[in-house]
Formats: structure tokens, sequence, C-alpha cells
């Protein structure tokens, strides 16, 4: 029994150990009393208050939480969720003043003391204070260099700024720590900033590193397509039209849902070239691939009526207006081409029909993380800030491909 002694004595002073250890987590010394740490989370204030939170009730989640942190004055995480809901109520003097002074708190762990240094940056953020934010970001990153959230509003920063380098740079910090799974998300986004990082480049005519710069951004992501869009512009600027036309060509087979991006541009190297044909071969390419097409309809009937040839385009509107009836740009085209046709009956009576039912609008697109909404598409939402998040808005489904003549 004697040799179990030494034993049982360790097994002992480990629970008595542990027993301490919770009891420190749990209770600190404080003007000569014990002060329950986890009071004012084990609150009906603090849960009361999560629940109003979680059913987006603000008001009411700040009133029952300041209830509960004034159970306990040194409520870390209580008073940095006070902080974060003045911030989201627009009260960012508040939010600032009260993440200030949590900063001032002795004895703060490293990962609380960046925990709350982020807290304090949005709130410079939200605030306009960009300097004091980059300042704030930068010094949680220092404490915690592998802080996700803090590169990626380190990011978003920079990108409001237009300062593409350090957001690429961010970026490209962040895309190591991306899981497998999200790195083709991270590389598209760094395609993005590699483009305009291209386009600073135009801008001061170096186009040697413009070209760098878009190639870099199609590796990284093949469906770079402002990317292509840029990289032709700049052979074209070099006199180098026939690349250019590769490069779109290029373009319409990576990303043919995007194609129409490219029809100005290749219309108008088509007829410098003199070659329309081209275009025309390439409009009715994709219309035979896609039934659904109504923008190669709507560009080929474009490039007819500007030929002399309004009956055939008024042909292939009308079979475009089957796909899109609530699209303004088919409508306008139609007016024009009934105008040069000089209004026959038939036509406008068949264009009528056609349009019994339809709403007209711009081509609206929507932004798919934030619901933003924008007449043109763009490539980074001015909203939420994400990449190539806008997809097109259908009022209306189209009909089946079977139904569409042309």
């Amino acid at each position: 029994m004697s040799s179990y002694a030494p034993l049982l004595a360790a097994l002992v002073a480990l629970l008595a150990g542990l027993t301490i250890g919770k009891a420190w987590e749990r209770y600190k010394l404080k003007d000569g009393g014990w002060i329950d740490r986890r009071r004012a989370r084990e609150s009906p204030h603090y849960i009361l208050g999560l629940n109003f939170l979680v059913a987006n009730q603000i008001d009411l989640a700040i009133e029952e939480l300041s209830k509960a942190a004034s159970l306990d004055g040194d409520a870390l995480e209580v008073h940095m969720i006070l902080g974060n809901l003045y911030r989201e109520k627009g009260q960012v003097g508040k939010a600032i003043t009260l993440h200030q002074t949590l900063l001032q708190r002795p004895n703060l762990s490293k990962l609380e003391h960046a925990n709350v240094l982020l807290c304090l940056g949005l709130d410079y953020k939200r605030g306009g204070f960009v300097d004091r934010a980059l300042e704030a970001f930068n010094e949680v990153l220092r404490l915690d260099t592998t802080n996700e959230y803090a590169l990626l509003n380190l990011q978003k920063l920079h990108e409001e700024q237009h300062q593409w380098t350090e957001a690429y740079d961010t970026r490209h910090r962040l895309s190591k720590l991306a899981d497998i799974e999200a790195r083709p998300q991270s590389h598209a986004i760094l395609a993005f900033l590699e483009n305009e990082i291209g386009l600073e480049a135009v801008r001061r005519k170096e186009y040697a590193d413009a070209i760098r710069r878009f190639e870099a951004a199609i590796d990284l992501d093949a469906r770079a397509v402002p990317a292509y869009l840029n990289l032709g512009d700049v052979r074209v600027m070099q006199g180098n039209e026939r690349e250019a036309a590769a490069v779109w060509d290029r373009l319409i087979e990576i990303a043919p849902d995007r194609a129409y991006l490219a029809f100005d541009r290749l219309e108008a190297l088509a007829i410098r070239t003199g070659n329309p044909d081209r275009f025309t071969k390439l409009c009715r390419r994709l219309i035979d691939e896609n039934a659904q097409d109504w923008r190669a309809r709507l560009a080929l009937s474009r490039h007819l009526a500007a030929s002399g040839h309004p009956r055939e385009a008024l042909d292939l509107l009308f079979a475009a207006l089957v796909q899109n009836p609530h699209a303004l740009s088919i409508h306008q085209a139609i007016w024009r081409a009934l105008g040069q046709l000089h209004h026959p009956a038939a036509l406008v009576d068949r264009y009528g029909e056609l349009t019994q039912h339809a709403v007209f609008y711009l081509d609206p697109h929507v932004c798919m993380r934030c619901r933003y909404r924008s007449t043109e598409l763009l490539w980074q939402c001015p909203h939420c800030h994400d990449w190539n998040t806008f997809v097109e808005e259908r009022i209306a489904p189209a009909q089946d491909p079977t139904e569409v003549e042309v």
C-alpha cells in the first residue's frame, strides 16, 4: 500500500491544482473581496442581450448588455460587444471611447489586446479615420500575425484608397492562410487587384508593365474578364490588332457569358481591318451555341442595321425579345429599326404582341452578396466591396429555346 502513496499524493496535488486554476479563472480579488468573473455572462441580461442581438433588435440588445456589464465592470467581452453595437448604431464616438478605455486595462493578454485593437480599428474605419484604422489593424497584425479579419479589413481600406499594390500584398498574405478550398476565390481577388495595378500602369503609359500585370491576372484566374479586355486594349495601343483580337477571342472561349463585353471592341476591329463578316460570323456562332443569348442577337442586329439591313436586324431583335422581353436596350434598337423601315403595320403589330406584358428596364445587375443594384456591370461592389459578385437580374425567365426563331 505504501508503494501507491506517492502516486496518490501526485493525483491529489493535480486535482488541487485544477481546482485552484478553475477558481482563479472564475474568481478574482478586488477591493478586498472575491469577484465572480462569469457573473456578467451568467446573468439573464446577458442571455437576453444576445437573443435581442440575434433578432437584430440592437437597441434592446444594448440595454440588456449594459445591465449585464454593470454587474461586473471587468467583463471584457461584454464591453467589447457593447462597443461594437454602438458602432453599428452609428455612435462611433461612443464605440471609440469604450474600446480605448478597454485598452487601458492592465494585465490584458496579448490576444485580448489584439481583439480590442481590432474593434477599435473597425470603429476608426466606420468613422472615416483611415490613418488611425490602418495603424490599428497593423498593430493587431504585429500582435497576431495570422489575424485574418485584420488582414481582410486592411485590404479593404487599401482598396477604398485605391492603393492597389498594398491591397494586393495584404491579400497575398491572407491567401497563404486560406484553406485549400478557399484559395480559388482568393486567387480570383488577387487577379482583380493585379488588373487594377495594370490599369495604373496604362495611365502612366508603361505598357510593358501593364501587359505583365494583365497576364499575371489571367494566370491567377482564367476568368478574370477585365484583364482580357484591358490586355487587348493595350495591344491595340501598341498597334498589334491581331494579338488584341486573339486575346478577346480567348475571353469569349473562356467566359462566353461575358462575351458581350468584347462585342464593341471586336466589331470596331473587324470594320477597321476591312473584315466586317468576321464579327457577323462570331455573333451567329454564339447564337448557335446558346439559343438564349439575346446579347449576341442585339449586337448583330445593331451591326446589320448600321450596314443597311434593318429588316434582318428586326428579325434578330424580335428573337432577342422573346428571350428577354424587359431589356430596354432591345426595345430601343427595335424602335430605331422600325423607324428605318417607316413603321410597317405588320411589324408594329408583331412588336405589340411580343411586348404586351413587358416591363422595361435598363439591364439591371444585382450584387449576390449584399443585393446592391446597378444599371451596369461592376467588378467591385461599391456597397460591400466584394469582387465579381454582380449578376444580371431577370424579371421573367426566358422562353424555351425551341420557341425562338432566327
